[in-house]
């Protein structure tokens, strides 16, 4: 958790006024006590009532003074606290923003949403009390203790033997709850990937009417999260009757004792309340210092979990001396080329791909097509290197992809993922997310290329038309064109598709493909496909089959010569030539 007191340090004159304004706090409310004393035996028992309303008007303007220190402290404690969460969410998102896939297929979606929130937000509260609690507890505990022992030693000596039987009994606790609260967190991810998986999947889970399946699933989770949050709760129900339990124990011996030190004439009436008053701001102390044994453990694993993705090593890094692009490009060199390449996930000793060598020109399309599972996806998302390949290279404009920075290569690339992904927002926004600068004349094109303008026409705003979270009020169709157009917009020099066409009807599918070959003929084209229609006309067809390539060529010398896509083909010539 010290690695992380850095984010404190912008705010560190909160922290410091924060501190001094507590500090007067502790010493206006430690004077309480012995006012009160000289009031009672010099005001109430001598009868003095000018003393009285003198050390009362005396009392009301430190408690006066008390609550603007509080208060003011409070205000700064809450700034250091909030610019500490700020800091330490916006690094967080940032780490996370980078990500490359492999990073968010170790952690998973649904812990990453909640280290960024639940447990950011655990270390604020935790930052918010320690500021207080650090201050107040030992300031209060050893000025009560050192007031007390200047009024009656021995009266004291009652008291310093509950306090260890006081920290004994706090500390046994707090070993017992740190594994229950570890736990937790663990449930806590859980619920939140169910309810996450059954969210997004709630039509799927309708469809085949699983709803008692699914309900039952999230109820056994959420079953297990409150048993570990009632054990917890158990701990914490025990802490604090006991505490009380040991307070009232100290406040019954002073006053016993007390009682004997009044009738031997060793102490007046006035220090025995003041006595008592002090045993309850030690005791209090120690309730406040026990709060922090309950909220660090809490803190402590959410500390351990944020650290854990900050200090997570990306598996792709940008390299120390990176090369350039050349503005003017040597015609021979390919726009992207893969040599002997073989890739592997992480997870797994399989590899996917096995000696894959290609290449793709500037005005070429190429198309990878094959069987489910044959590695398409795998390959293409090697150019904009989301992966790192096990064996081989990947080149583009003669350079490996390892040896350029990330930004640089993906400014080269308009890349349509194969599940279409937009964002809350205006149409307009989600194609600028393309080309941040873009005029409203490029959206139109770019729309009019990806044969989207004609729905977005019809749209009451047109480009300024609200897509809502994960484009559902547009159809599939529609959300598979826009991803398209924000491709387009960019005006890269390498296109990558991935199965992007098989949402679109023939005729959409046909007309966008007339379109690219018209807009961006100077630029490389990598398509992915399951229709053999959506390929017949590229220049070049890569055919995959268990993660090696079958055969690569046009579809006349494929169909003479590939017996795989002889047999894709002829697996879909009864749907899609008919069709045509």
């Amino acid at each position: 958790m010290q690695k992380l007191m850095k984010y404190l340090l912008p705010y560190r004159f909160a922290v410091l006024a924060a501190v001094f304004l507590i500090f007067l706090q502790c010493l206006t409310q430690l004077l309480l006590p012995d006012l009160m004393a000289k009031m009672v035996d010099v005001g109430i028992v001598g009868g003095d009532i000018d003393y009285i309303y003198t050390m009362g008007a005396y009392m009301l303007i430190i408690t006066v003074f008390s609550m603007i220190f509080s208060i003011a402290a409070g205000f700064f404690t809450s700034k250091a606290s909030a610019g500490f969460s700020k800091l330490l969410r916006k690094d967080l998102f940032d780490k996370i923003d980078y990500f490359p896939p492999e990073e968010f297929d170790r952690f998973g979606t649904s812990t990453l949403v909640t280290r960024t929130t639940n447990d950011v937000t655990q270390l604020q509260n935790v930052i918010m009390m320690m500021l207080r609690v650090v201050v107040v507890a030992p300031l209060t505990f050893l000025g009560s203790i050192l007031l007390m022992i200047n009024k009656d030693i021995m009266l004291s000596l009652v008291v310093l033997l509950v306090i260890p039987l006081l920290a004994i009994f706090v500390y046994f606790v707090s070993r017992k709850i740190i594994p229950s609260v570890q736990e937790m967190q663990k449930q806590l991810d859980n619920v939140s990937r169910i309810l996450r998986e059954r969210l997004t999947g709630v039509r799927v889970i309708r469809a085949f009417n699983k709803e008692e399946a699914a309900s039952r699933q999230y109820e056994a989770a959420n079953a297990d999260l409150t048993a570990v949050s009632l054990k917890v709760n158990r701990i914490v129900a025990v802490l604090f009757p006991g505490m009380l339990f040991l307070m009232n124990l100290a406040t019954i011996a002073v006053l016993w004792f007390g009682s004997y030190r009044i009738e031997t004439a060793n102490l007046t009436v006035g220090d025995m309340m003041a006595f008592i008053q002090y045993v309850t701001m030690i005791m209090m102390s120690v309730v406040m210092i026990s709060f922090i044994f309950i909220i660090i453990p809490r803190a402590k694993v959410s500390a351990d979990r944020i650290l854990e993705v900050l200090n997570t090593d990306e598996t792709i890094q940008d390299p120390d001396a990176p090369e350039k692009f050349e503005f003017e490009k040597p015609a021979n060199i390919p726009a992207v080329e893969f040599k002997n390449v073989s890739f592997r996930y992480s997870d797994s000793d399989e590899l996917i791909l096995k000696n894959i060598s290609f290449s793709i020109n500037r005005g070429e399309t190429a198309a990878l097509i094959g069987g489910t599972g044959s590695g398409k996806t795998s390959l293409i998302s090697l150019v904009p290197r989301f992966y790192d390949v096990a064996d081989g290279i990947v080149l583009v404009d003669g350079i490996n992809v390892k040896n350029l920075k990330q930004s640089d290569l993906r400014r080269k690339i308009g890349f349509v993922p194969q599940t279409a992904v937009l964002f809350s927002g205006t149409i307009a926004e989600n194609i600028r997310y393309g080309k941040e600068n873009a005029t409203e004349e490029e959206i139109w094109k770019a729309l009019e290329i990806a044969q989207a303008s004609e729905f977005v026409e019809n749209m009451e705003e047109g480009i300024h038309s609200y897509i809502s979270q994960g484009g559902t009020n547009v159809s599939g169709g529609q959300k598979q064109r826009l991803t398209i157009a924000r491709a387009i917009v960019r005006r890269p020099e390498i296109y990558i598709f991935d199965d992007n066409f098989s949402a679109l009807d023939y005729k959409t599918d046909a007309d966008l493909r007339h379109a690219l070959q018209t807009e961006i003929k100077d630029a490389a084209v990598l398509i992915v496909a399951q229709r053999v229609a959506t390929i017949r006309n590229v220049s070049k067809i890569i055919v995959l089959d268990n993660g090696e390539i079958a055969g690569i060529g046009t579809d006349a010398e494929l169909t003479a010569n590939c017996e795989v896509y002889r047999e894709i083909v002829a697996s879909q010539t009864g749907s899609t030539e008919a069709e045509e």
